[in-house]
């Protein structure tokens, strides 16, 4: 077998192991999970995905290893604009607490099989056209300027999206409690609960961000082994960040311009590779002071301004 071979079958056994650990051993049904937790699991995926890392530099060379870092930090810190969609999808069709792990784990399974499928097209059309890389170039530095530019403020709204405008029109759906359930019956007809609506929109959602972040990691490396194990490794994290950032959220106000210089640095560098290599170790240093720098500077810096009194 070949290095890259051997990469593919370890991660395939330490993606089981970790699912099984981590959702069989360490998840019950309808739990709560506590913060305490949700920061020992994402400890725990961040490890994993750091060894993995070391791996990859022992089996496939510093170069492929680098680059698999670069681009599970791009999806990782991309996760926490996933995050705050989903914490409205939540409050919008209020699904109670002890149904968000088993709603979001359904909802991550069906964005990595999504994933999947779009990064196997993508692998296709590079092979065949090369040329394609300077789109996707174009497309990161058009979306990093308007990330960059956009308002943030303004509030995502679940009921204006077309998949739960869609499903409403033309499928059965009841909001009567579903207590766990993703389909009951009523009146001799099946019909889908709220969960089986947010399980949906999870994974679109999932799939809108795709659209970002894959030509991302693209622009970062063209190895399939690279672009697939970071971003799985990325999106099965998902889950435990969600419920470790959920209330602090909105304390990054920040983060999307960071995220916004690398994908337009990312772009740029995408569409200048014709003319200069720029090494794989510029990526990582510019994702990392960009991510680090746009954390530190929302954790100083707020800016929703509470209203100050003056004191008589």
């Amino acid at each position: 077998m070949t290095p890259v071979q051997w990469t593919y079958l370890t991660f395939g056994i330490v993606v089981v192991l970790a699912l099984i650990f981590d959702l069989g051993l360490l998840s019950k049904k309808n739990e709560q999970i506590s913060i305490k937790k949700a920061l020992f699991q994402t400890c725990f995926w961040v490890a994993l995905s750091l060894l993995f890392f070391g791996y990859m530099w022992f089996e496939d060379g510093h170069e492929a290893a680098i680059s698999y870092l670069s681009a599970y930090l791009m999806e990782w810190s991309l996760s926490i604009d996933n995050i705050f969609v989903f914490i409205l999808i939540f409050g919008f069709f209020k699904i109670k607490e002890e149904n968000y792990a088993r709603v979001l784990l359904i909802g991550i399974l069906m964005a990595i099989v999504f994933r999947a499928v779009f990064i196997s097209i993508g692998v296709v059309l590079i092979h065949k056209f090369s040329w394609i890389l300077y789109i996707f170039g174009v497309f990161l530095v058009y979306t990093g300027i308007k990330m960059f530019t956009t308002d943030h403020e303004a509030e995502f709204k679940p009921e204006e999206n077309a998949v739960y405008r869609f499903m409403n029109r033309y499928m059965r759906i009841t909001t009567q409690d579903p207590k766990g359930k993703f389909v009951i019956r009523k009146h001799n007809k099946a019909y889908l609960t709220t969960l089986s609506l947010v399980v949906v929109m999870l994974a679109v959602t999932d799939i809108i961000f795709a659209l970002d972040s894959i030509p991302a990691v693209f622009a970062i490396s063209q190895q399939p082994v690279v672009v697939y194990t970071s971003n799985i490794f990325a999106v099965l994290g998902l889950r435990s960040l969600f419920f470790l950032l959920r209330g602090a959220v909105d304390q990054f106000d920040y983060l999307p311009q960071g995220i916004a210089i690398v994908l337009i640095f990312i772009g740029l560098k995408m569409l200048a590779e014709y003319f200069i290599h720029i090494p794989v170790y510029a990526s990582l240093i510019v994702i990392v002071l960009c991510l680090g720098g746009s954390i530190l500077y929302s954790v100083y810096h707020q800016k929703k301004e509470l209203p100050e009194r003056e004191e008589i």
